[in-house]
């Protein structure tokens, strides 16, 4: 298997380097997540709140090592790129390399998503969720792939646990208000 991650990785031109040895460990990130998460629920503002949210996908984004770094960034050039099915590609190979890096699930889900694999994408956003429970941006992905699915009640819940983590989450907008409650 590794043999053919190697391969994969020379053939997109990425570096040779770490593919071996596997995955490094992923790191404990609970914590600094944690800490922004407090931080966003106390910010005064969505403008005070962006930065925070920057700062959560800095951490998410932050692969464990050079290669599964090379594999993120491949994968998500490609899916900015519209190349949904090569990012699919390379996302496969990130998960295979590197199975506990959450990020590689919701970077797959993603591209699913955008290609309409509502049902895949799912699979992928509950295996991210597995890894990291507060993941608001697999969650938030969660609550609209289910909204494309039609299973708007649970929809609904998954967004408001991903609202109550980040309550400036750009995708509240599609929360329902329930009667005689405002948002």
């Amino acid at each position: 298997m590794r043999h053919g991650l190697l391969a994969l990785a020379l053939a997109m031109g990425l570096p040779a380097t770490g593919w071996a040895e596997g995955c490094a460990p992923v790191p404990d990130t609970r914590a600094e997540i944690a800490g922004l998460h407090a931080q966003l629920q106390a910010a005064p503002s969505e403008t005070a709140a962006r930065p925070l949210i920057g700062a959560l996908w800095q951490v998410w984004t932050r692969a464990p090592d050079a290669a599964a770094q090379a594999l993120l960034d491949e994968g998500m050039r490609k899916r900015r790129e519209y190349d949904f099915a090569g990012a699919v590609e390379v996302f496969d190979a990130l998960i295979a390399y590197c199975p506990d890096y959450a990020e590689g699930w919701n970077q797959r889900a993603f591209a699913r998503f955008l290609q309409d694999h509502y049902d895949a994408a799912l699979r992928d956003l509950d295996r991210a969720l597995a890894l990291s429970p507060t993941h608001t941006a697999a969650l938030s992905g969660k609550a609209l792939t289910l909204i494309r699915m039609g299973r708007m009640g649970l929809a609904q819940d998954v967004l408001r646990a991903a609202v109550a983590l980040n309550p400036w989450l750009p995708e509240r907008v599609y929360l329902l208000r329930p009667p005689g409650r405002e948002l």
